[in-house]
């Protein structure tokens, strides 16, 4: 954690003094015991009494000074520092590729931005806090039982190495558990966040049974691994304390001797006790404190794993600057197979060329490449072979904002945020004006069903877009293409979602959106991509055959099955 916290050095320079104004004004404590004892109740002076009070009252005042001066400052340092460790996992989130999101489970990475970072919040403010304060204590009492009794101080060098070895062994194993007890927290949300998000799923094959068992499973494994840490930390810390005040007590005797000896006051033994005692239950803090840390360790070490991902797709160190958006695409020889799936190529030697302008029509089965095409031209996945151009850049020489800004996608499955109509229009082109999204829905014929919503294109959609129909979602997802105005537009069966009557609307406003950019669109129904320009019969990762619609029927005998069969439904 430390390259987060060192830009606060100066509010930790403040905390550090108060810290030491706090631990001097109560190792003050034991000498004013000393003296009232000796001066005070020995000598039987009224008036040393009275002054020993007053520098008392001082002590505690300067106590609780330095108290404020340190917890409010740690707090402060502990929030920021935790605030901008989850910017930094977040922002290091939206810059991993697509192949990580493959890998992992999205619960699992959100347990990692939250869980975790809840871990270490509460560490910083009280265990690391408080861990430094007691260190201060026990060097500061070290310190005073060698002025008040060095004797007496070989008995407590003997005695803290004794305590200071359970710490030290159980403190491995409370790390290890704790690791493992967030990785099992992480599992069993990434679960739950699985299923609550297909819960129509589970309920509609009436499994919910079969969920509910397989999550308490997950928990009652990650109940046993935590009573298993807790009772090693709670271990750890009955050891101590039970070492530390047996040295206490033996400190107590071999001093008691010395003072019937008269080897030493009783002031003297007073104040040796006072510190033996603080520094016995500032090592029993610490080592209660050592498995909450150890606990951090296991939470910041799932932060760094994460955080020491590089993604696959990478900028370059020197973009090419892009030249003025044309819409001109080129696939050279490109061969491409995804992470999860490396012996299989999802495009062999493809080759496509689209000019400025051009609408072309992808088709071909399910599983030939097609969306493939799209992931490869936003650069979600680089090619194990072959170049991809854009306006006559290599992809790969670009930035990726700059590529990824010349093209506006629509999804077979609409993605729609938490928010108004609106606003998720309008996440096509954040400075757009009102009269823009209107002049979009417009378009879209989103307007169409947003006048009929409790509060028009303001009304919240709910969690993605759960109260729209899928048809509309769809609308929604086209009208913020249509505000994006991008010179490329992606159309991955955008009409796959509309009814009958939306279908022929929303095709319409497509066909005079596309007449304005480069268009590239994935479709099923033969029959919503006849007007294109060009279409290409994409089989098995290969550009098969391309003409226009008659042509291919003839020259392409996939296309023309394909049409015959949605001629026959």
């Amino acid at each position: 954690m430390w390259p987060f916290v060192r830009p606060y050095w100066r509010r930790i320079a403040i905390a550090m003094f108060g810290l030491a104004l706090a631990a001097a004004s109560v190792l003050a404590i034991g000498e004013g015991l000393k003296r009232v004892i000796d001066r005070g109740f020995s000598a039987g002076s009224a008036s040393e009494l009275d002054k020993i009070l007053l520098v008392m009252v001082s002590l505690a005042l300067a106590q609780g000074i330095g108290v404020y001066i340190r917890f409010s400052n740690i707090s402060w340092v502990n929030n920021r520092v935790v605030n901008d460790i989850r910017q930094r996992v977040y922002s290091h989130l939206l810059t991993l590729s697509p192949a990580f999101f493959e890998r992992e489970r999205v619960g699992d990475v959100l347990s990692r931005l939250s869980n975790d970072t809840q871990v270490l919040e509460g560490v910083v403010t009280n265990a690391f806090s408080w861990a430094l304060r007691n260190l201060v204590m026990v060097a500061g009492g070290l310190v005073m039982l060698a002025i008040t009794a060095p004797k007496l101080l070989v008995y407590v060098l003997i005695g803290v190495p004794v305590v200071i070895a359970p710490v030290v062994f159980l403190g491995r194993k409370v790390q290890k558990l704790a690791k493992v007890s967030q990785d099992r927290l992480a599992d069993s949300m990434a679960r739950a966040d699985e299923t609550i998000h297909a819960v129509r799923t589970v309920q509609a094959y009436a499994r919910e049974s079969f969920e509910q068992k397989r999550f308490s499973d997950r928990i009652n494994s990650l109940f046993d691994n935590a009573a298993l840490r807790e009772r090693t930390s709670a271990t750890l810390s009955a050891i101590v304390i039970v070492l530390a005040f047996t040295c206490v007590s033996v400190i107590l005797w071999a001093g008691g001797h010395d003072v019937l000896a008269g080897k030493m006051s009783a002031g003297e033994l007073s104040a040796f006790m006072f510190y033996a005692v603080m520094v016995a239950g500032s090592v029993g803090a610490i080592a209660e404190v050592f498995g909450q840390l150890k606990r951090a360790t296991g939470a910041s070490e799932r932060i760094r794993e994460l955080l020491a991902t590089n993604t696959e797709i990478a900028a370059p160190s020197h973009p090419v600057s892009m030249p003025q958006a044309r819409g001109e695409i080129a696939f050279d020889n490109v061969t491409f197979s995804y992470p999860t799936r490396p012996d299989s190529e999802a495009l062999k030697a493809f080759s496509l060329a689209v000019k400025p302008g051009e609408v072309v029509a992808l088709v071909g089965p399910s599983g030939a490449g097609k969306s493939t095409v799209f992931q490869l031209l936003l650069r979600f996945y680089d090619p194990k072979q072959g170049t991809i151009r854009v306006d006559g850049v290599d992809v790969k020489a670009a930035a990726l904002d700059a590529l990824r800004e010349r093209f506006a996608l629509v999804s077979q499955e609409p993605v729609i945020f938490s928010g108004s109509v609106a606003e998720n229009v309008r996440y096509g082109n954040l400075s757009a004006t009102d009269e823009d999204v209107r002049a979009a829905c417009d378009a879209a014929h989103v307007t169409e069903f947003a006048t009929a919503l409790p509060n028009g294109l303001e009304t919240e959609l709910g969690e993605r877009g759960v109260r729209l129909s899928g048809g509309q979602r769809q609308r929604v997802a086209i009208a913020r293409a249509i505000l994006a105005d991008r010179p490329v537009l992606l159309l991955d069966e955008a009409t796959s979602s509309l009814d009958a009557e939306s279908e022929v609307l929303v095709t319409d406003a497509i066909e005079r959106l596309a007449r304005k950019h480069t268009t590239l669109v994935i479709a099923h129904r033969l029959s919503t991509v006849q007007s294109a320009d060009r279409i290409v019969v994409i089989d098995e990762g290969r550009v098969m055959a391309q003409g226009t619609h008659a042509e291919l029927m003839v020259a392409s005998p996939l296309y023309s099955r394909l049409a015959s069969l949605q001629l026959k439904a």
